[in-house]
């Protein structure tokens, strides 16, 4: 957590206190997945690119074939800080207890599942009460040790169910005290929902954030795929970057990445950068 302190207010789960800042500062940090191609071919080349562009925090999601003191040497090395670690179902399914230790040995304080199993392009009823059951036992044990579990919707979450959507069953099947839940700004508008109006309307669920913004003109899907391509720079696309940094800004959410999956990424990143500090 950063180290400013104003009003808190204070979340209280079985054995461990998460202090959440209710106001200001944010952190712009980086989703690593961006950079996936480069940190193949040089992991600590890339992680000084990283660096250099001012990133001090960020989402990691594997370690690009290194081991744990290779990883995290290079991380302390650029000075940059682990806040939220990527975690795949099954792991969280089968091995939560080791889950919890790794990614508290990058000192994360979250932990982020991207995706839940499902037959072909969509979700079923079925699917999300089966996610739920493994995600709420899994959460509760990552809480009692120190660490928040967050489901990072894809957009296969949102096809109509009950006058809603299957991301609102969600909310009510993923127990609140154990399960939070990531937003990134691009699945949502892509699977034809309105990013602005669900952070406000689930404004106590979300807790982290993945900032990407989509090329004018591109046509919807929901079934959790894109052409990535159509990641443009931040404040230039049609997902309303700014108006959801200012209510992410408001709603006191600290830590917020930048995720570009583009072959430009490398290029784009800091011009996002840019965008988003004349934002603060």
């Amino acid at each position: 957590m950063p180290c400013c302190f104003g009003k808190f207010k204070r979340i209280v789960l079985p054995f461990v206190f998460f202090i959440v800042q209710s106001a200001t500062a944010q952190e712009i940090g980086l989703q690593l997945y961006s950079l996936r191609n480069q940190f193949a071919k040089d992991v600590p080349g890339t992680m000084d690119k990283v660096r250099k562009m001012g990133i001090k925090e960020v989402e990691m999601f594997g370690t690009y074939g290194l081991g744990f003191p290779e990883f995290i040497k290079i991380l302390a090395d650029n000075e940059i800080t682990v806040t939220s670690y990527g975690a795949e179902f099954d792991k969280l399914k089968n091995f939560p207890r080791k889950l919890a230790d790794e990614a508290r040995s990058y000192g994360a304080k979250f932990v982020v599942c991207f995706s839940i199993p499902h037959e072909g392009d969509y979700l079923t009823v079925e699917d999300v009460d089966s996610a739920a059951d493994i995600l709420n036992k899994a959460g509760m044990i990552l809480a009692y040790n120190g660490l928040l579990l967050c489901y990072h919707p894809h957009g296969y979450e949102f096809r109509p169910y009950k006058g809603g959507t299957l991301f609102d069953y969600m909310m009510e099947k993923f127990d609140q005290r154990y399960v939070q839940f990531e937003m990134d700004v691009f699945w949502i508008k892509q699977a034809g929902q309105d990013p602005l109006a669900l952070l406000k309307k689930y404004s106590n669920r979300f807790v982290l954030m993945h900032l990407k913004d989509r090329k004018h003109g591109t046509l919807n899907t929901d079934n959790g795929k894109a052409d990535v391509e159509t990641n443009v720079v931040l404040g230039t696309g049609d997902v309303g970057i700014a108006e959801i940094f200012q209510e992410a800004k408001r709603l006191g959410i600290q830590h917020i990445f930048i995720e570009d999956e583009s072959s430009r990424s490398l290029e784009q990143i800091p011009k996002s950068l840019k965008f988003l500090r004349t934002q603060w």
